[in-house]
């Protein structure tokens, strides 16, 4: 069975990575021969997290899962550690008396109980008397209604997420309404798009990035760049020895470094140390998602039906928030990169040829599997290969996160 996973970041009030919630798929077509729905959900969940693993999918945050009337009946997320899984009750569950016997089991044996996209109804009251987290989704619920449930639920000892928030106005919004918890892209939008310049210093990364990207881009002229910078040599030699790349071998100098590399990983390295340094002040998974962003990308196009150049490919996931980073317009920034018309149509209007890649890895990360049909075919992928680069990407992310 193939296995479709996406994750999104939750966020507490200190915009610090809190945990992730999982979106599951078993394939493109949704279809369940012979099996009914439920089963196969269990047998997803299963496989995910037997086959994958947890820790590539979560490192050692919490996640988030949501599950059926019939899972939970069944006692499902009893399979997974109670020390790590949410258990998310779907809106669409009555709160009959065997599915609310089966949830105070689950809560009894220390696993945390979510209600989600949470709209209050009487008869609901039971999961809330064992619930520990509220999910109000503030795309669904008026903020004066949102407001109102906290207010009228703050004796329950109740911790209040807030989903799809979008921008950091929602943010501050709902974190002075009480939420302590945030699901959405907020951090990956600018905070501020209107009269803000770019520091001279943050010009200086764009630079580096820029240099990176010439076809005549001087070698030795990066070496002595990095012997100068203690933390950027230091950052070299970690991921030259990362576990994921696996190499492991005595390194002589910086340069010995840069050989082992390649000219073609040395400028994607250079990329992603600027990049991160850009986006200092914001969230870390901010920088996790980008680098994300940019080898799923590059992944995608090694493997596209037609030619694509996959450096700027990287370079269009690594350059797709830094707009966000720099809490300036797309458009402003591109105007300081000499890049291809490819990459700006991409990353300013959302045209052109390579547009398609990108569209596809923010379906993707987000769960949009109807359009992520579409999408692969556009962009010429095997729909069978992408769960796998997906799940590549998220790896090398993390490994380079961890230098």
């Amino acid at each position: 069975m193939d296995v479709y996973v996406a994750r999104q970041p939750i966020f507490d009030r200190e915009k610090h990575l809190h945990a992730y919630e999982f979106l599951f798929r078993d394939g493109l077509s949704n279809a369940f021969p012979d099996i009914d729905g439920d089963t196969a959900t269990s047998r997803l969940l299963a496989n995910t997290f037997f086959t994958i693993g947890i820790d590539r999918l979560a490192g050692r945050k919490k996640f988030f899962v949501n599950f059926t009337r019939a899972l939970l009946i069944k006692r499902v997320p009893t399979m997974f550690p109670p020390d790590r899984l949410v258990v998310e009750i779907l809106e669409d569950v009555e709160p009959e008396p065997d599915l609310v016997e089966a949830c105070r089991e689950i809560a009894a044996a220390g696993y945390t109980v979510a209600l989600d996209d949470f709209l209050f109804r009487p008869e609901l009251k039971p999961l809330i008397e064992l619930a520990h987290i509220i999910k109000i989704d503030l795309r669904q619920t008026p903020t004066s209604r949102a407001e109102k449930l906290i207010q009228a639920l703050g004796g329950h000892q109740l911790t209040f997420l807030a989903e799809k928030v979008e921008t950091y106005e929602e943010f501050e919004q709902a974190r002075e309404m009480g939420f302590a918890l945030f699901q959405g892209y907020f951090f990956s939008k600018p905070e501020i798009v209107q009269g803000k310049a770019i520091s001279p210093a943050k010009i200086t990364l764009l630079q580096l990035i820029r240099e990176t990207r010439r076809p005549d881009c001087d070698i030795d002229g990066l070496d002595r760049f990095i012997n100068r910078d203690v933390s950027l040599s230091y950052k070299l030699l970690r991921y030259i020895n990362s576990t994921f790349f696996r190499r492991r071998m005595e390194i002589t100098s910086i340069r010995h470094a840069i050989t082992l590399l390649g000219e073609r990983e040395l400028r994607q390295f250079i990329a992603l140390v600027a990049t991160a340094e850009l986006a200092q002040d914001k969230p870390q998974e901010l920088i996790r998602s980008t680098i994300i962003r940019a080898r799923f990308c590059e992944l995608l196009g090694e493997q596209s039906r037609s030619p694509m150049d996959t450096s700027e490919l990287f370079l269009l996931g690594l350059l797709s928030q830094i707009d966000a980073m720099l809490d300036t317009k797309m458009s402003a920034v591109m105007e300081t990169l000499p890049l291809s018309d490819r990459l700006k149509n991409a990353l300013v209007s959302g045209t052109g040829a390579l547009a398609g890649f990108l569209d596809l890895v923010t379906a993707y990360e987000s769960g949009d599997w109807k359009n992520c049909t579409r999408l692969i075919e556009s962009v010429g992928c095997d729909p069978v290969a992408v769960p796998d680069h997906y799940m590549e990407a998220v790896e090398w992310a993390d490994a380079y996160s961890k230098l």
